[in-house]
């Protein structure tokens, strides 16, 4: 449906299913409950709105409410959405594949994709209850190879919103961030080198779909002291060897099967 001046209008009750969806992002931090005067003073909302949507997320099961504080945290729903979505891309099938990495390398094992302006770690030594799966894309080596090897239809670095500064060695200008995507492109790996936080050091790799692009990323994580520049290249020998088999591991079943095969 079109106005008169022929823009797009938004179809009936899109405002409230992206208000619903700004709900359950609130979450994402991995922080505490949340009242619905928290929800609504993080979405600008009245608190009286931020009720009704956390009372209807409630009763779809999208959350759950703590009857002693009336604060909510994600629902049932949500956990069964997310382990069927986390087996559909095959990634139970990468969870030993990353635990051998990180035992061969004595470094953290990560794997993750691409959501908007983050990276999503979704495998790995990296995902525990206490800490966030979100990361920024321009600070993290795994944003580095996402944003270098995107797929159809993922905005580029300049689609970014402001890049933040975690240390001093964080890229917060949109032009180095393009120079250093090309390096990343050249080389086939990206560092993090203390971008994100001093004291830390990532390399990661892509993991390609047929087409070319990056399906995933893989990283692993230790200190400078590990991974350090003359151990640089066995590090990465091993993250390939490993993005290669998960090339494979992750593909749906039919596409594992060679072309010919299928066509007859």
């Amino acid at each position: 449906m079109t106005t008169e001046a022929g823009i797009a209008r938004p179809p009936a009750g899109a405002q409230a299913v992206r208000r619903a969806l700004d709900v359950l992002h609130c979450f994402h931090d991995n922080g505490p409950d949340l009242s619905a005067s928290d929800l609504a003073r993080r979405l600008g909302l009245s608190t009286s709105t931020a009720h009704r949507l956390a009372r209807t997320l409630h009763a779809a099961g999208f959350l759950e409410q703590d009857a002693r504080t009336a604060r909510y945290r994600l629902g049932p729903a949500m956990t069964e959405l997310g382990r069927l979505a986390y087996h559909q891309r095959g990634l139970h099938l990468a969870a030993p594949e990353l635990s051998d990495l990180a035992e061969r390398t004595g470094a953290t094992a990560d794997l993750a994709l691409r959501s908007g302006p983050h990276v999503v770690i979704v495998a790995g030594g990296s995902v525990t209850p206490k800490t966030g799966l979100r990361r920024p894309l321009h600070s993290t080596a795994l944003g580095k190879v996402l944003l270098a090897w995107p797929r159809a239809g993922e905005a580029g670095p300049r689609a970014l919103p402001p890049l933040h500064a975690f240390t001093e060695r964080t890229i917060v200008e949109p032009p180095a961030l393009s120079a250093e995507l090309a390096r990343v492109r050249e080389a086939g790996y990206a560092v993090n080198d203390g971008e994100s936080a001093l004291g830390v050091r990532t390399v990661a790799v892509p993991v390609l779909e047929r087409t070319g692009h990056a399906r995933f990323a893989l990283a692993v994580r230790a200190t400078p002291e590990l991974i350090t520049d003359a151990r640089l290249d066995w590090y990465l020998t091993q993250a390939r060897a490993c993005a290669r088999a998960l090339e494979v591991l992750l593909l749906a079943p039919a596409e594992r099967r060679d072309p010919g095969e299928r066509a007859g």
